[in-house]
């Protein structure tokens, strides 16, 4: 079973941003960079433009949900960043776990494609 941390700190999602290869699609935005260790860290960030506190937590909640259960298929060494585009406010789950599973997949993170995309 992998185990995920967080990324918290500012210089982190900088460099990430900085040095990172990256993939968008209509609601996220995903980043990463190779992290050498035999786990994988995740960061989420969704800005104020997405809305007030209630619909940007809800927004998370449903990155991480999606995450969560993605994560054994995904492969280890990475730091990876999500960013919640404004759309994704309008959005339920389906629509934020597609758009985590095709940009996964493109960044060939993810090593088996779920469902149709």
């Amino acid at each position: 079973m992998q185990f995920t941390t967080s990324i918290k700190n500012n210089y982190e999602f900088r460099n990430i941003y900085k040095k990172g290869s990256f993939y968008s699609n209509k609601y996220l935005v995903a980043y990463k960079i190779p992290n050498n260790l035999n786990s994988n860290k995740l960061g989420i960030c969704v800005s104020k433009k997405v809305g007030n506190s209630v619909t940007r937590s809800r927004v998370t909640r449903l990155i991480k949900e999606s995450y969560r259960l993605l994560e054994t298929n995904l492969s280890v060494g990475w730091d990876i960043v999500i960013v919640a585009r404004v759309v994704s406010a309008q959005s339920n789950y389906h629509d934020i776990n597609k758009a985590l599973n095709q940009l996964l997949y493109k960044h060939k993170i993810l090593e088996k494609k779920e469902g149709k995309i």
